[in-house]
């Protein structure tokens, strides 16, 4: 098959490509890099001629509320209006599971708008939403680190390996549309501070964690609501095993 990949170069864009690839298909890399721009249309049309199913893994820059969801609102209109005159036959979306009972964060109501559309749009699809990546702790801890101390929400959640989203997107692209598929977690659930904690203790850093509501995410999204459906699909890798992984970071 001929599968395109809006957002290519990105982590889970490049793991699905990879998938792809290995299993024998003809990948097509949908990003600014390849002169391909899924905001504005440009190379879209080329990119797409004879394209089968194309998956759409595309990030956001960080922005307010607003301007997420228009960035998502305008490449979502822009990639399915291309795919329709190119005759795709399967639009695959990379979602994120629990976003529909959550307020107050810009990402998720952007996600909101994706789905929206693409459920409402000229090509059949399916859409899969992922709980949250194992190294999402880490990164969450990132955004707040200041000389060592970083605040941190203590979400509850099942974290997934990316390699396993790539692996599971690939699976999906490769057959027929679904409508929404089910949830897909990792086999765990686990702390989002002791993950980033023993992430940290990975990579040989020391940054001191403070747990708090008041950050980044809100109690919108405290208890169960990021955790999958009963009915979801378990991937394999463990945070443990995806942990021993991780290495020291250079000095």
């Amino acid at each position: 098959m001929r599968i395109a990949i809006a957002g290519a170069t990105g982590k889970i864009g490049s793991l699905t490509a990879t998938a792809l690839e290995r299993a024998g298909h003809d990948v097509v890399r949908i990003s600014r890099s390849q002169g391909v721009d899924a905001l504005t249309g440009d190379g879209l049309d080329d990119a797409l001629a004879n394209v089968d199913a194309l998956v759409d893994a595309l990030n956001a820059p960080p922005a307010d509320e607003t301007a997420t969801v228009e960035f998502f609102g305008t490449t979502t209109r822009t990639l399915l209006a291309a795919a329709e005159r190119a005759g795709v036959r399967h639009y695959v979306l990379l979602s994120i599971v629990g976003i529909h009972g959550i307020t107050g964060n810009a990402h998720y109501a952007g996600k909101r708008e994706q789905e929206r559309l693409v459920e409402a749009g000229p090509v059949p699809w399916t859409i899969v939403p992922f709980t949250q990546f194992h190294d999402f702790a880490a990164m969450v801890a990132g955004w707040t680190e200041k000389d060592g101390v970083a605040t941190i929400a203590p979400l509850l959640v099942q974290p997934i390996a990316p390699e396993d989203v790539g692996a599971v997107l690939a699976d999906v692209a490769t057959g027929q549309p679904q409508g929404r598929h089910v949830d897909v977690a990792g086999p765990e659930t686990q702390d989002l501070v002791d993950m980033a904690r023993r992430t940290h203790q990975a990579w040989g850093k020391d940054i001191t964690l403070v747990p708090t509501w008041s950050g980044v995410f809100g109690t919108s999204m405290a208890g169960e609501v990021l955790l999958p459906g009963p009915d979801a699909h378990i991937a394999p890798t463990t945070f443990d095993e995806w942990l021993r992984t991780q290495r020291p970071a250079a000095e």
